[in-house]
């Protein structure tokens, strides 16, 4: 097969997207369009409805709905609120402790919801009121909430890390749920650490009085039926008492029982609640369904080989083809969404780092730390809007704030590139992996 049809498949896809035309049609269209040259008509569009369906034919993709109906209806059900107050609690008092607050309440929220966007935006909007009230400039705070909102998707239960398990070829779901732990609690810690010294320069002190320790229990003790959900879904899949996909209907009938109990839910809500549940599943498994046309032409054309062979030509030191990849994604994530980054490079970036030795465990912490970082930077970064427009800073001076969370952020990501143990210790303490 002439090798040069597929970069004419990337050249097309890249142009539909420059033309601002939805990713998830892009691929389609770019992968439908290729295929048509090099079979014929019928067999192209034959072809490419069948591996739309056996994209989505999974069960383990059953989970990602389900835990989307969980972090919706745990998104409207009061929980940002007592997630924050327990951030407070164990922040305490140190320079800039509502900026603390924010990145723990992210941490928090974010793998509770599994989303970044939601992060911010239940968050942000949580604790602008009084962080503007303590003097913090808005483009710094606003930085902080954005740089830290992504570290819920490394935090299980993760969607992108069920995308990562189908589309790897069936990596073990709960290897990579008890994998993301560190990871996710570095990226939190590493925006702690910046937003620690800023603060201590600037002078920003919260001047709120202390909360003895009977209200410290209080909160804590309103917080924990919410952190119980973790502890529920993730000792359930990682102690093998149930699959993944089992594990996210718990989760919503836990959230949802939950959410009675607060007295949060009506129909009205509940309605508005499916209907954005079944939107945005809707999205993501045409996504996946699209991107399986886009493998299996990237696959039939050799497009991921010759890309193998190119990168090892250039040098054959993996330290060398691994600071590759993370420059190209990096670059990738600054232009498109985790989701379909994880769905088109995983099947290209994969092959060639577990045969230079990497783990799928540990190449999937890497690819999906690195895209996190993209949601926070322009032009497409999605966090960085929503961070913004629940502050109502400029993003101009949220931008400038931001750069110095990313460039950590890269050192970590290189940490948690060249060193295994960080995202293999507990898989392999529990036995998942080898």
């Amino acid at each position: 097969m002439d090798i040069s049809v597929g970069f004419w498949l990337l050249c097309l896809f890249l142009g539909l997207i420059a033309f601002s035309v939805p990713i998830a049609i892009a691929i389609a269209t770019s992968s439908l369009i290729i295929m048509c040259t090099i079979m014929p008509t019928n067999v192209a569009f034959m072809t490419a409805g069948q591996k739309i369906v056996t994209g989505i034919d999974s069960f383990s993709l059953l989970a990602i709905p389900f835990f989307i109906l969980a972090g919706n209806i745990m998104n409207r059900g009061g929980i940002a609120a007592r997630l924050v107050d327990f951030a407070k609690v164990l922040v305490g008092k140190m320079p800039g402790s509502l900026c603390h607050v924010n990145v723990i309440a992210n941490m928090l929220f974010g793998s509770v919801s599994g989303s970044a966007v939601a992060a911010a935006a239940a968050v942000g909007k949580t604790l602008e009121p009084e962080l503007e009230k303590e003097g913090y400039d808005k483009s710094f705070s606003t930085a902080v909430n954005v740089a830290s909102c992504p570290a819920g998707l490394l935090i299980p239960p993760s969607n992108s890390l069920i995308v990562f398990s189908v589309v790897s070829g069936g990596t073990s779901i709960a290897a990579l749920f008890i994998a993301g732990y560190i990871p996710g609690i570095l990226m939190g810690v590493t925006c702690m650490v910046l937003a620690y010294f800023i603060a201590k320069k600037r002078g920003y002190q919260d001047t709120s009085p202390r909360v003895s320790v009977r209200e410290a229990l209080q909160i804590s003790l309103r917080a924990m039926p919410s952190l119980g959900l973790i502890v529920v879904v993730i000792g359930g899949i990682i102690g093998g008492i149930f699959t993944a996909t089992e594990g996210a209907c718990i989760a919503v009938l836990y959230a949802f029982a939950l959410s009675l109990c607060y007295g949060t839910l009506n129909l009205n809500i509940m309605k508005t609640i499916l209907v954005e549940t079944a939107e945005i599943t809707g999205i993501m498994l045409f996504l996946i369904g699209a991107s399986t046309i886009m493998s299996w032409a990237m696959a039939f054309t050799g497009l991921p080989s010759l890309i193998s062979e190119w990168m090892m030509s250039i040098s054959d030191d993996p330290i060398m083809i691994f600071i590759m990849m993370n420059l190209i994604l990096l670059v990738v994530g600054m232009f498109m969404d985790l989701t379909p980054a994880v769905l088109i490079f995983t099947p290209i970036f994969m092959p060639i780092a577990t045969q230079l030795g990497m783990h799928p465990v540990h190449f999937a912490m890497m690819i999906i730390f690195n895209l996190c970082i993209g949601i926070a930077t322009p032009p497409v970064g999605t966090a960085l809007f929503v961070g913004c427009s629940v502050s109502g800073a400029k993003i101009e001076s949220v931008i400038k704030s931001v750069i110095p969370f990313c460039a950590l952020l890269i050192i970590t990501l290189l940490a948690i590139t060249f060193i295994p143990e960080i995202s293999l210790t507990l898989p392999r303490m529990f036995g998942l992996i080898q």
